[in-house]
């Protein structure tokens, strides 16, 4: 009759080990050999019925004091390679088992160990929303697909002030558990879409503003709409294309009840089409002007 070493089984280095020990060892190697995560594998099978029948006599102390015993006697050596002993056909516990713990209370007796609980995968998926959603925060229906392959519609609350890239997360919405494991979460990450005329840039919301060459030129007052309100700025005189204007308190929330800044960069338009009115006012411009912008400075 070959000698099963349980505590190998349980990958266990020892047999001084308490009862606690040996019921973390048992949940560790019965998960990683669970058949549930090892489908279709014969050698994980059988490898689990080991790990329970390694179970119920370390973990009843009169049997693992009399497996001690053995374990520990000149005749088996605990660094003796394990090997299989034969298991009759149907039977949960091997031949080596019945030999010697026979008497082993109802613990031993031919009831397959209850499958230990798989917790469910989570999922993640993104969804696409825009600006405004995402500053003011909203309710949002959406429909996916499940792993089944049915379409599922979730009620999400996007809150208000929500970062590209953040996650929304549905506790329970993701694969489903076994053997009563808890179901995994879904996972929603928030892609804001850029088609806006405001860019995020940390708490920053960046956007252009468009002058004419005279207000440009002569410098003006005028408004500029940030994403939920509008202010006045003052436009100095020979202000040019790409200089930037910064408005404090009116960009994207921070998260702690305050809000970054509007930064505008000026851009100036030439009118493409001219009335015959404003033809010969830039004509006039043209001759009387000495400023030419190519020249070196």
């Amino acid at each position: 009759m070959v000698f099963k070493d349980y505590y190998k089984i349980l990958e266990l280095d020892t047999s001084r080990v308490s009862i606690d020990e040996i019921k973390v060892a048992y949940r560790t190697v019965a998960k990683k050999y669970h058949p549930d995560v090892n489908v279709g594998d014969v050698l994980a099978e059988e490898r689990i019925k080991d790990i329970n029948e390694a179970y119920r006599v370390l973990s009843n102390p009169p049997a693992k004091r009399k497996y001690d015993r053995m374990w520990n006697s000149n005749v088996y050596k605990k660094n003796k390679a394990f090997s299989e002993s034969g298991r009759k056909s149907g039977s949960f516990f091997s031949d080596f088992f019945y030999m010697f713990f026979g008497d082993v209370s109802e613990r031993a007796s031919e009831t397959p160990q209850k499958a230990l609980p798989i917790n469910g995968e989570n999922i993640e998926t993104s969804i696409k929303i825009q600006l405004p959603e995402a500053f003011y925060g909203m309710n949002k229906k959406i429909s996916l697909k499940t792993p089944n392959g049915k379409i599922k519609t979730f009620n999400v609350q996007v809150p208000e002030g929500i970062r590209d890239g953040e996650k929304i997360r549905l506790v329970g919405q993701g694969k489903q558990g076994k053997n009563g494991g808890r179901n995994g979460d879904l996972f929603l990450k928030i892609k804001i879409d850029e088609k806006s005329k405001f860019k995020i840039d940390g708490y920053d919301l960046h956007t252009e503003l468009l002058l004419t060459p005279w207000e440009a030129a002569l410098g003006t007052r005028t408004k500029i709409k940030s994403i939920d309100d509008e202010a006045t700025v003052y436009i100095p005189k020979g202000i040019q294309t790409g200089e930037k204007l910064k408005i404090p308190g009116k960009g994207y929330k921070n998260g702690q009840g305050g809000r970054g800044d509007l930064v505008a960069e000026v851009k100036v338009v030439v009118p493409q089409t001219l009335t015959e009115e404003e033809k010969k006012i830039f004509e006039q411009l043209n001759k009387i002007s000495k400023f030419n912008p190519r020249d070196s400075k």
